[in-house]
């Protein structure tokens, strides 16, 4: 089923001079006007297409790829406002609309804005509402598990810490202890599921699985070249010392030097941490 405010792979039927017809199936023959074609391309061939609504309500395709798709958060920024609503840039040529009635407060040119797009439910248009917190759930119904990899887009802080959209379904939060680098209002960023609480709600930490312990393992050992091979910092020393030298949590590091130390990267002495040159060979001074 083709879906209008989504990407599609559709089949090329006709070539016009004005753009190629596709097959859109349920939705009939959907025009690529002739500026979006890729080159060479003919009858037969399968194109990835976004698919949206042009000024007289018909399915239109095109190539360029839009920064938001229905059912989807993202951070954009107005472009224009009239008596109608106000109009966001979201990588097409035909800026996304959000109604006034769907505006958490007047929205005004040049700044951005965190908005769901959902289709109108009169005219099947893709459109945006600011007003986020109708869309997202608060409490894990089965979806989610602990240490599971998801994406967050930062949706705004508390005392607590950081409200984030979870894979654009859900809110959880990020507590200020859990947070080694700045954070900002709209921001994507990767993340895990910390825990669950027993009312459902989800805990989030930006610390966690494989690629997390990588990289801090490579920034601890670029720390370590820089200072000759050895750190006088260890599994006992001040949180906010590992916090000031290498922008991550006690818990984190305590992990990633143990890592290191196993696969031979590191040695650990009384007083610090010593790179080794090869596996299992220390540096000296």
């Amino acid at each position: 089923m083709i879906e209008v405010g989504k990407t599609n792979t559709l089949t090329v039927t006709k070539m016009m001079d004005f753009g190629a017809y596709l097959d859109g199936e349920n939705l009939g023959e959907i025009l690529l006007p002739r500026k979006h074609e890729p080159d060479n391309i003919d009858v037969g061939d399968e194109l990835e297409v976004f698919v949206y609504l042009d000024s007289e309500d018909r399915p239109v395709a095109t190539t360029q790829k839009p920064k938001v798709e229905v059912g989807q958060f993202a951070y954009l920024e107005v472009k224009d406002t009239n008596r109608v609503g106000a109009f966001l840039d979201w990588g097409l040529d035909k800026d996304l609309m959000v109604p006034y009635g769907e505006q958490h407060r007047p929205l005004e040119v040049g700044k951005k804005v965190l908005v769901y797009v959902y289709l109108d439910k009169i005219d099947q248009r893709p459109t945006a509402s600011s007003k986020v917190d109708k869309f997202l759930q608060d409490e894990n119904q089965g979806t989610f598990k602990p240490n599971q990899a998801v994406s967050l887009i930062i949706a705004n802080s508390t005392d607590l810490g950081y409200k984030a959209i979870i894979n654009h379904s859900h809110y959880g939060l990020l507590f200020k202890q859990d947070v080694f680098r700045r954070l900002s209002f709209g921001q994507s960023i990767k993340g895990f599921i910390k825990r669950i609480r027993q009312d459902g709600r989800i805990d989030l930490t930006l610390e966690g699985g494989k690629v997390t312990r990588d990289k801090d393992a490579e920034v601890i050992k670029r720390f370590l070249e820089k200072e000759g091979g050895f750190a006088a910092v260890h599994d006992k020393s001040d949180p906010e010392l590992i916090k000031k030298l290498f922008g991550m949590s006690k818990g984190a590091f305590k992990k990633t030097i143990g890592a290191m130390y196993k696969s031979g990267d590191i040695t650990i002495e009384k007083t610090g941490i010593r790179l080794t040159t090869e596996k299992g060979t220390a540096t000296r001074d």
